[in-house]
């Protein structure tokens, strides 16, 4: 079974892969690799909750580039799952989130995909539909969506 792990930088994605770790047999994977996806036209930089801190610094020569914030995110992410069994690959790519998960998912021929839902806020959800509704909708396998911890409601 070949797993692939979605990380958009934020602490939920992390919690994702833990859960993953939690819910799985890591006997039955073959292989997990963990994505990040970094948007060509992205104005504002991949926005790392898990990576360490650096100083603010322009993108481009000399300055900390987007897709340096994903790999540090993607490596975050592949440390925690390193210490599971399978063995992790890391890939960033470029694109539309949902559209790079799931082409990546059918490129690597993923039996599962996990990602975490809500991870970058309401006002992206609202605007731009979410990540994972669309990955669910659209990939080639099964889903693994993980809510972020909050509040237990009343009878659950």
């Amino acid at each position: 079974m070949h797993v692939l792990v979605a990380t958009d930088g934020s602490r939920e994605s992390l919690t994702a892969a833990r859960e993953l770790q939690r819910l799985a047999d890591p006997d039955r994977i073959d292989e997990v690799t963990v994505v990040a996806v970094v948007s060509p036209l992205a104005a504002v930089p991949f926005a790392n909750d898990l990576g360490r801190p650096r100083d603010p610094a322009p993108p481009g020569p000399g300055g900390l580039s987007f897709r340096q914030e994903a790999e540090d995110a993607v490596a975050v992410v592949a440390e925690q799952l390193a210490r599971w069994g399978p063995p992790v690959r890391r890939q960033v790519r470029s694109g539309s989130a949902a559209a790079e998960i799931v082409r990546a998912a059918e490129e690597l021929s993923a039996d599962l995909v996990v990602l975490a839902s809500g991870g970058r806020g309401l006002s992206e959800t609202v605007l731009l539909g979410s990540t994972a509704a669309r990955v669910q909708h659209s990939a080639p396998c099964a889903v693994l969506v993980v809510r972020p911890p909050g509040p237990r409601r009343p009878g659950r």
